[in-house]
């Protein structure tokens, strides 16, 4: 069974920096894909970036340049480093997991319906 735990959320002013963790453990997939979404109150799920087993990564728009994704496979560990913070960063943020799946889907409309395995989530707040 796949368990997905996202820590590192919490306050943070514009302008400012966070780094958030995601342990994950379970099985082991060939051609997985990970990605970070986020859902503010009142808000679709959107897909934040998104990493593959070949190292691939995609960005939404709205974060390129600001966040990088990265992935630690011996510590089994997904990152999400936020740099540049602004208030419309705000939300709850997951991380995911999904065999054959591409990165791009992640940043695609509605990606978080091709994702089968998520965490509970780490509320990110950011003011100005």
């Amino acid at each position: 069974q796949v368990q997905l735990v996202e820590s590192g959320g919490g306050s943070a002013q514009a302008g400012g920096s966070q780094t958030l963790s995601c342990a994950f453990s379970g099985d082991n997939y060939s051609g997985y894909c990970m990605g970070w979404f986020r859902q503010a109150p009142g808000k679709e799920r959107e897909g934040v970036a998104g990493i593959d087993s070949d190292g691939m990564t995609s960005y939404a728009d709205s974060v390129k340049g600001r966040f990088t994704i990265s992935n630690d496979n011996a510590r089994m560990t997904l990152y999400l480093q936020m740099n540049s913070l602004k208030p419309e960063d705000s939300g709850t943020y997951y991380c995911a997991i999904e065999g054959f799946r591409t990165v791009r889907m992640v940043v695609a409309i509605n990606g978080a319906n091709d994702f089968g395995y998520w965490g509970r989530g780490t509320q990110v707040t950011v003011s100005s």
